[in-house]
């Protein structure tokens, strides 16, 4: 079978809707794992005058905003600066995504700066995304009962997915717990420390994932994050007894409604419909997503509105994912491989896994 007969049996599978798509019987596209690292050699570096700016200002206009949420007297005028905040803080904090995936030596300082003035104030230091989402893009882990960011949520029941998405509105208090009780605890009770570490040291979504103890250098990094991020929620917990309580509340509103929008953008990151096989490269693709608008970036900022892409090339820095979905869509064509991972935006993707949970429903 030539690459353009299996092309075309991959795309008819994909327009019957009542039969999943088995992914690990799904070969890999050879002429687009080629041109995806033939045609994006040249922009394949991290631009630190890009980098930079965009994260300091997302992040000081996000606190600048929340500031303003807290001490304005008007409620429209503090809702429009929480929103204006929720958006801010939520691109700064998906920075993180970028910073798993540079190298050690690129932009240096760029993770130290990112954790002070992102990652430990938000309680999301790196070291839980670091040594992890790697994991997802393992060639013989996505998809599996290996990957801590992979559920198959579009083959579970319908209840799954608003308690998929409400659940993050949990987040900043889950956060002071783990960083302000748990942590201190550990440092008393081994087994606790432990514990905390396996289960609530990481962004995963993988109920069963379990993560082990740092090495070599990261034990002295990771530690640096702890301690951070251990004094900074201890503060915020003393901070209702001489501040009250609203600024407290207002910065849990703003950070939950950060993490339920972050949710909902991982919700539609994929089409999740693996079941445990495991996946070629293209397979991984096709059940990754492109929503290549503009508007996109704003519920899928820092180039992770081209989920897909990012999949076929983790290394490609985020400012540089558009030019090469330009590049390898017009070098492929509509009828290929790659533009089959392309599609409209977040509605039609929450419906289409929505119908596939509604086709699970207990009868």
């Amino acid at each position: 079978m030539d690459a353009t007969t299996s092309n075309s049996a991959q795309r008819t599978a994909a327009t019957q809707p009542a039969q999943r798509r088995v992914h690990a019987q799904i070969p890999d596209d050879k002429d687009m794992l080629r041109a995806a690292a033939e045609l994006t050699r040249d922009i394949n570096t991290a631009r630190p005058e890009i980098y930079w700016p965009d994260m300091i200002g997302s992040a000081l206009v996000g606190y600048a905003a929340m500031a303003g949420a807290i001490l304005v007297d008007s409620t429209w005028l503090a809702v429009a600066l929480g929103v204006v905040s929720v958006l801010a803080l939520y691109r700064a904090l998906l920075f993180i995504h970028e910073i798993s995936h540079l190298h050690r030596t690129a932009l240096p300082g760029f993770r130290t700066a990112w954790n002070l003035l992102v990652g430990i104030p938000m309680l999301t230091p790196s070291l839980m995304y670091e040594g992890v989402h790697t994991l997802h893009h393992a060639r013989t882990k996505y998809g599996t009962i290996d990957d801590p960011e992979y559920m198959p949520l579009a083959l579970m029941k319908p209840w799954s997915l608003p308690v998929f998405v409400l659940i993050a509105a949990l987040a900043p208090i889950a956060l002071v717990f783990r960083w302000g009780i748990l942590a201190p605890t550990g440092l008393i009770i081994p087994a606790v420390r432990r514990f905390t570490w396996e289960r609530f040291s990481a962004l995963s979504i993988n109920p069963s994932f379990r993560r082990r103890p740092p090495e070599g250098k990261d034990r002295k990094w990771f530690l640096f994050q702890q301690v951070g991020a251990s004094l900074w929620a201890m503060f915020l917990i003393s901070t209702p007894f001489w501040l009250g309580w609203r600024p407290l509340l207002i910065a849990f509103a703003i950070t939950a409604a950060a993490a339920v929008f972050n949710q909902l953008r991982t919700l539609v990151a994929h089409l999740w419909e693996n079941d445990g096989e495991a996946m070629t490269v293209t397979a991984q693709y096709l059940d990754s997503v492109n929503v290549p608008r503009f508007i996109a970036g704003i519920w899928a900022p820092v180039g992770l509105r081209y989920h897909a892409l990012h999949h076929l090339i983790p290394s490609m820095p985020y400012h540089s994912l558009h030019e090469a979905h330009r590049r390898i869509h017009a070098h492929l064509g509509e009828t290929s491989t790659f533009a089959e991972a392309s599609h409209p935006g977040m509605f039609p993707l929450v419906g289409r896994i929505a119908r596939s949970t509604m086709g699970r429903r207990e009868g």
